[in-house]
């Protein structure tokens, strides 16, 4: 069972990767990046901290988030225990921003499918994806 969480694990890992990298260069898809580009623009009207007076602008928003995104999932996917719990508790609070976001603005539940799946597998992994603590021999 170890070895399904950690290809799980792996491959949620190298996604986030692939989706961060989408957000911070056209390389890999022009046409996915502009799109992006279009829907941080309204992502950031709608920005869960506005209401204390802090509204990022559109392409600084789209950058952060693709950062975070390609760093996370790169230390989810390969990174130590310690950075891998880390990385999957950044990743949930960002999917919990992109449903909340998506909400906000009214999409349909098929937009909001993607980011709830990787938040239950993430939430799986935090749950039962990591070994528990090894035992000292003496006890």
């Amino acid at each position: 069972m170890a070895a399904v969480f950690t290809v799980l694990r792996v491959l949620l890992g190298l996604f986030f990767l692939l989706t961060g990298a989408v957000k911070l260069s056209d390389l890999l898809s022009a046409d996915l990046h502009r799109h992006m580009k279009a829907e941080f623009i309204r992502f950031a009207e709608v920005f869960p901290l506005k209401d204390f007076g802090f509204v990022p602008e559109p392409g600084r928003y789209q950058e952060v988030v693709g950062w975070v995104e390609a760093v996370a999932g790169l230390l989810l996917a390969f990174g130590p225990q310690l950075l891998r719990e880390i990385s999957n508790f950044i990743l949930s609070v960002i999917m919990m921003g992109a449903i909340y976001t998506l909400l906000v603005l009214r999409e349909s539940l098929a937009m909001c499918a993607p980011a709830t799946i990787c938040l239950g597998l993430l939430l799986l992994l935090n749950i039962r994806g990591y070994a528990p603590p090894t035992k000292p021999k003496f006890e």
